[in-house]
């Protein structure tokens, strides 16, 4: 049973369909047998395989996650939706959450996946108690089992629930360094009053890479803001590059401020917040963003757009 003082998060190491069933089964029973909901955000094909063992009812909710499980930035605010309906019932609430390792779409997107699950535990540190499983397929997958257990401070194994001695609370924006840009790049340096050419730059990159239409303006939005944060923010001046790799447009915006809070951007903001409105439109607007800041090397921020294929 989930301690009711604070959060759990336990990975669930395992090998093929058998062992899935038998590890995810186990701990949704566990829960019902305690009077406690459950949440389950697994790929479709798991989420079948678990509906014929246990089908959806009051107590468990297998949810849909077509629509964040490859945005890594989004899951989060997903994660504070779910749980709040559960417990708003009165009930203690379990989680299930596996990312769709098998079909992630490029290196940025795995790593941005690692460090979301790393992010959960700062996200739920002070919440609501409940306790959250995510199954790891080792057979497969773009992380190493090495790196997701240095994100979890807890592991299953035969039934059984331990700590994981090699969990890694460093601070998170030193925990998963950007790749290096692409060569060749653009660079375009701006400051106040240079946003129409920052736009223009991006539609020319853009167009050059058969991007348009409706992606083109939401990636115009979203560039917008976080330029506008950079001005702001950073010194009142930023560099835009922009790049291909992996069938994607980036964007990188750099600058001299400092973001102290990881999780800006990946909360919807309250209607009294100040601030964090500009990065959290760009998670919805672009198919990723990875964002990092310290207060030595300043801010990078990074929009991807997936290209027509």
């Amino acid at each position: 049973m989930p301690d009711k003082a604070g959060y759990r998060h336990e990975l669930y190491p395992y090998s093929g369909r058998d062992e899935f069933l038998q590890g995810t089964l186990g701990f949704i029973r566990e829960a019902l047998d305690e009077g406690e909901a459950v949440v389950v955000a697994v790929p479709q094909g798991k989420a079948s395989l678990l509906r014929a063992e246990i089908p959806e009812d009051g107590a468990v909710r297998y949810v849909d996650t077509t629509d964040v499980a490859h945005h890594p930035g989004r899951l989060i605010g997903a994660w504070q939706e779910w749980i709040k309906e559960h417990a708003s019932e009165g009930r203690p609430v379990r989680g299930i959450g596996e990312s769709p390792w098998d079909e992630v779409r490029s290196r940025a997107e795995a790593e941005e996946l690692r460090y979301h699950e790393w992010l959960l535990n700062k996200a739920f540190a002070h919440g609501p108690a409940w306790w959250l499983l995510c199954p790891y397929d080792t057979t497969g997958g773009n992380a190493s089992l090495e790196e997701m257990v240095r994100c979890h401070p807890e592991i299953r194994a035969d039934g059984h629930t331990s700590p994981c001695t090699d969990f890694d609370p460093r601070a998170p924006f030193d925990f998963a360094p950007l790749s290096h840009p692409c060569d060749p790049y653009e660079e375009f340096s701006f400051t106040s009053g240079d946003l129409p050419a920052l736009r223009d730059k991006i539609t020319s990159c853009a167009e050059r890479l058969g991007l348009g239409g409706r992606k083109l303006r939401e990636l115009h939005l979203a560039a917008t803001e976080v330029a506008t944060n950079s001005i702001r923010h950073g010194g009142g001046q930023g560099t835009l590059r922009t790049w291909s790799e992996e069938q994607r447009l980036v964007c990188e915006f750099r600058d001299s401020g400092y973001i102290a809070d990881p999780l800006v951007g990946r909360v919807r903001p309250g209607p009294t917040q100040v601030g964090g409105r500009g990065l959290w439109l760009a998670h919805q607007m672009c198919d990723l963003v990875e964002i990092r800041s310290t207060p030595e090397t300043g801010t990078v921020v990074r929009l991807h757009a997936e290209l027509p294929r």
